[in-house]
């Protein structure tokens, strides 16, 4: 296994939990002409990358706290905060 990144089980779990998630929150994200990636999620910490419209938008910081971070934790409790990269 050269090279190969181990994936804990739980983190696993974790990431599939918040890709479910993102995956309910996409086409609102689309329907303005943006998108959103999940890029890494660190001791509960989710980093995600606002892109298309959503990425220039000056309401971006509101869409990803109100929105996408509201949403998160309320799904999944592990969820501390989103922030994006």
């Amino acid at each position: 296994m050269t090279g190969a990144v181990r994936v804990e089980p739980r983190e696993e779990r974790m990431r599939e939990k918040v890709e479910k998630v993102l995956a309910e929150i996409r086409p609102h994200l689309e329907a303005d002409g943006g998108n959103i990636e999940l890029i890494d999620i660190e001791e509960g910490i989710v980093k995600v990358k606002l892109v298309g419209a959503c990425g220039s938008c000056p309401m971006s910081q509101m869409t990803l706290k109100r929105g996408v971070e509201a949403r998160l934790k309320a799904k999944i409790p592990e969820v501390k905060e989103v922030v994006s990269v």
